[in-house]
């Protein structure tokens, strides 16, 4: 059967749903298609027993409050979306064990941050009113880029923004050592490389600086209703806007015309025609599903010279007691017994690097009365920790792995919650890859680094995976890693196309 739209949307993750929302928006007959029976993408849940666990996303960066919002509660602001959010007042917890460790907990707020790191690094009020005026003046050269439409004038941005090119032009590592932090500050300070998927030495100051301004600002902004309810309130907000969603619809080819323009995708034995089509599915994929012929060369150089994003092994445990009776203490956890990020990257065999959540610490009612539960996160970054694993012994492997991580966590921590689990459930590469239907299990989508990183991504951007018809957003987009930005990247891609277009009104 054929079916004929203004746009389609293949996939309703989170780049795809903001798509959807902003075009429908805008007056466009908008059909989102995705294969399974939920939408969300990374931004679902599931239940095992009494508990509801977040598959993945569990906080968002720069999310703010009502009277201070930051751009991602904006953002859903305009999609329509009746989201609702706690903002975390600690940032996180960091501990390293060994010789020259630390264990040091950062608060949100300006001031707040400033004064918690210095009470565990004192001395380095310099680097830090260094690192401030560097995040300030980075914002303000966005800010005039913005202003420019993303031609700004070349001398204006060397000589009054040099701090800004300095950023966008080097390491993270690199810039802190030039702001004179030590190694042990360096190391608190770079706590959040893995949000963004490659360690400190490689990873874009620029880009870890936007992220840092805003959980510095905020606090982590965590979804009241869970990650699912994110979702779900952008299906409302595109249906009242005259979209619509097909579930258990997996597009399996995108149809080309004799000019190899996209113009359409089978999915189920069914043909859907539309003006324009947006994916939210990777690029590997959907070259995958488009015939040699109708991809450009270039782009499949491209893709096939770029590293998939790291992946994770997800521990899910439900546990029969509340976090104070257990001594649970902190929403957020980073633990490694290495103490570089590029160490912790590198060593994923040996226990790395990993992180412990308590979403009930920030959102009581995220598990039953009297219960709390945990999410250990570990991620995958070059697949030696499943290395050898085969079917036959795939179930031992996930039992192993969730011990092992468990005894580490009460060790580290000085708890004990091993005859408090009630639910259990471990999610690996394979189970993402699975789910996702992503390459690896990647959730991250391509490797920001080096000459693939954000600032030539962007500065890119037009110019490669331009397929006439065809607009990608999501994870693997221009912008890269982290759910905030694939919100945004949706909502980029609609704008984009509705420019296309010619937009039918100005909603």
């Amino acid at each position: 059967m054929r079916y004929d739209h203004d746009i389609i949307v293949v996939g309703a993750g989170n780049g795809g749903l903001a798509a959807a929302c902003r075009a429908a928006g805008a007056g466009y007959d908008v059909a989102v298609l995705e294969k399974h029976n939920l939408a969300g993408g990374v931004a679902s849940s599931f239940v095992r027993g009494r508990f509801e666990f977040e598959a993945s996303l569990h906080e968002l960066c720069d999310v703010g409050s009502e009277d201070d919002p930051g751009d991602v509660r904006k953002l859903f602001t305009e999609l329509d979306s009746d989201a609702r959010f706690i903002n975390e007042k600690n940032l996180f917890r960091a501990i390293v064990t060994g010789r020259d460790g630390y264990d040091v907990t950062l608060s949100a707020g300006r001031e707040n941050f400033r004064k918690s790191l210095l009470k565990v690094c004192p001395g380095c009020e310099k680097s830090l009113d260094r690192l401030a005026s560097m995040l300030d003046r980075t914002s303000e050269a966005l800010a005039y880029n913005d202003s420019k439409k993303g031609k700004p004038n070349k001398l204006v941005m060397m000589f009054k923004y040099g701090k800004f090119l300095i950023s966008a032009s080097h390491s993270l590592d690199d810039v802190l050592r030039s702001l004179g932090f030590n190694s042990r500050e360096r190391s608190i300070l770079e706590t959040y490389w893995s949000y963004l998927g490659v360690p400190a030495d490689e990873l874009n100051a620029f880009h870890y600086f936007e992220m840092l301004k805003g959980y510095i600002r905020h606090g982590a902004g965590i979804p009241l209703l869970k990650s699912y309810g994110l979702s779900l309130s952008l299906c409302d907000s595109l249906l009242r806007r005259g979209g619509s969603i097909r579930y258990n619809c997996e597009v399996t080819e995108f149809i080309f015309d004799s000019q190899k323009k996209v113009i359409g995708v089978r999915a189920g034995g069914d043909e859907y025609y539309a003006k324009h089509v947006i994916s939210n599915v990777i690029p590997h994929n959907v070259f995958g599903m488009s015939g040699k012929n109708n991809v450009p060369e270039k782009d499949r150089r491209l893709l096939n010279a770029r590293k998939f994003g790291m992946s994770f092994i997800c521990i899910y445990l439900g546990l029969d007691k509340s976090a104070e009776e257990l001594g649970i203490k902190d929403y957020t956890v980073f633990i490694s017994h290495r103490k570089t990020s590029r160490l912790q990257y590198d060593d994923e065999e040996n226990m790395g690097f990993y992180v412990v959540n308590c979403l009930n610490l920030a959102v009581s009612e995220a598990s039953p009365e009297g219960t709390c539960s945990l999410f250990i996160t570990v991620p995958v970054t070059n697949g030696k920790l499943m290395r050898g694993v085969k079917p036959e012994n795939y179930y031992k492997f996930k039992q192993r792995i969730a011990e092992k991580y468990v005894d580490d966590l009460c060790s580290v921590l000085g708890i004990d919650i091993r005859e408090n689990i009630e639910e259990i459930s471990v999610a690996t590469p394979v189970t993402f890859a699975r789910y996702f239907g992503s390459p690896d299990g990647t959730a991250y989508g391509y490797r920001l680094s080096g000459w693939d990183g954000l600032m030539a991504r962007m500065l890119s951007k037009g110019t490669e995976l331009d397929i006439e018809g065809l607009t990608f957003c999501g994870g693997h987009a221009s912008s890269g890693d982290g759910f905030g930005v694939s919100y945004r990247s949706g909502v980029e891609a609609a704008d984009e196309v509705i420019s296309k277009l010619g937009g039918k009104n100005d909603g």
